[in-house]
């Protein structure tokens, strides 16, 4: 029996010390990784100490161990709003509309400028529409409001011109959608495609050379080489998008929101901020953001299931 644990206690210290090597050996990818994980700790696993709040009747000046215990009386109340209904399907029909028309662009952009050849001409496009990602929403909504106002907007000047009456594409509920993807699109599609052009510059260019070599025109190249090297990317990336399924962005939806398109444009990320944050109501808003998060959580795990049950290699 002490043979036994000799030979366990030299096998520890063989493995403990192979361990220390390894990390001194790659001491500076881990120097490289610390701010990342710094990053996470501080602002995605610490503040989740606040989600106790969302079970409690949180009243600032008690902190949260005097505070009043609830249990889920905040989440019976988001679940009876007469209104929380019609907001969740706001923010579902968005995130659909994500989902079928934004998620789609990035890729096909990246199909096309990987056959464009001449390098002026694709970085020059490729710049093009990367810069709308570093302008805030509100530079964005400014912009179209410069360009929808039907007070010496362009787009109704245009409409007018042909002898059709203006739109106001501001206020008008059934414009709000519209209005929203295409924003969407404007702002991010460019830099979409960046992840995707990384992973069509690492498939072998040999599998080109031999498609051309048995007749393969671009088309053929692209629908047998491209798109099947890109599968297992654009699956990881839909896993991520499904996942943040009611994170639409505040900023964005909120920019547009006014009184006549309230209806339609309500979202969970708004309502948080004018029913929880602005009265003051922070267990409840607290509340909102947990069912968020177990509501992605719980996406992400069928996704990524049955991603796996096809073969593919998921998120986890």
């Amino acid at each position: 029996m002490q043979d036994v644990h000799a030979v366990q206690s030299v096998v520890e210290r063989k493995q403990s010390s192979e361990l220390g090597r390894r990390l001194w050996r790659n001491k500076w990818i881990y120097v490289m990784l610390l701010p990342g994980i710094l990053y996470f700790i501080v602002f995605k696993y610490v503040p989740m100490y606040g989600l106790i709040i969302s079970f409690q009747n949180y009243k600032p000046f008690k902190g949260v161990s005097g505070s009043e215990w609830v249990g889920f009386e905040h989440f019976q109340r988001l679940f009876t709003e007469p209104d929380f209904l019609n907001i969740l399907s706001n923010t579902l029909i968005l995130f659909v509309m994500n989902i079928l028309f934004y998620f789609p662009i990035p890729i096909i952009m990246a199909l096309m400028l990987n056959e464009v050849r001449g390098e002026f001409f694709k970085k020059t496009f490729q710049t093009i529409v990367y810069l709308p990602h570093f302008m805030s929403w509100v530079i964005i909504v400014s912009i179209s409001f410069v360009m929808l106002t039907m007070d010496g907007g362009i787009i109704n000047d245009i409409i007018e011109y042909f002898g059709f009456e203006k739109i106001n594409f501001l206020l008008a509920p059934e414009w709000f959608r519209p209005m929203y993807i295409l924003q969407v699109i404007w702002r991010e599609a460019g830099w979409g495609t960046i992840i995707y052009l990384a992973a069509i510059a690492s498939i072998d260019p040999g599998l080109y050379e031999a498609a051309r070599m048995d007749g393969a025109g671009r088309l053929r190249q692209m629908w047998h080489i491209t798109l099947p090297a890109l599968r297992s990317v654009i699956i990881v990336l839909l896993i991520l998008k499904i996942g943040a399924v009611l994170e639409l962005g505040f900023e964005h939806v909120y920019l547009l929101l006014n009184s006549m398109n309230r209806n339609v444009a309500e979202i969970i990320d708004t309502y948080v901020y004018t029913a929880g944050l602005k009265q003051g109501q922070f267990s409840y808003s607290a509340a909102i953001g947990l069912f968020k998060s177990f509501i992605g959580l719980v996406l992400v795990m069928i996704v990524n299931r049955i991603a796996k049950k096809m073969g593919e290699e998921g998120v986890y």
